[in-house]
């Protein structure tokens, strides 16, 4: 079993930065890669990053590539996405998920293929 817990969600205005973290627990941190997806009100839960067990590996949808980076600290069980030059068009509820199947260096992008789900937390952008 995993836990996941995020935060750092806000209303902030466009153009801002908010960071999100995800605290883990219950296995081993360094043993499952993380991706963050996020869901729009109407729209489908999309994939917005993910990173490998070590964090040699990172990927990014291509709405998000040069604005958001994400990031873990194995030593604290906990992911990160930074997010910068923020637009209307990212808000949404933003989700950590821990994918227990990918080997040290592969990554997945589909939701089904995640195996825990955090709560969620809400992200606004204002314009």
């Amino acid at each position: 079993q995993v836990q996941l817990v995020e935060s750092g969600g806000g209303l902030v205005q466009a153009g801002g930065s908010l960071r999100l973290s995800c605290a883990a627990s219950g296995r081993t941190f360094s043993s499952y890669a993380m991706g963050w997806f996020r869901q729009a009100p109407g729209k489908e839960r999309d994939i917005v990053a993910v990173i490998s067990r070590s964090g040699a590996v990172r990927y990014y949808a291509n709405s998000v590539k040069g604005r958001f980076t994400i990031s873990r600290d194995n030593a604290k069980n906990t992911v990160y996405l930074q997010m910068n030059s923020l637009k209307p068009e990212d808000t949404a509820v933003y989700f950590c998920a821990a994918d227990l199947r990918s080997s040290t260096i592969t990554y997945r992008t589909a939701v089904n293929e995640y195996d825990y789900w955090g709560q969620g937390t809400r992200v606004t952008v204002s314009s």
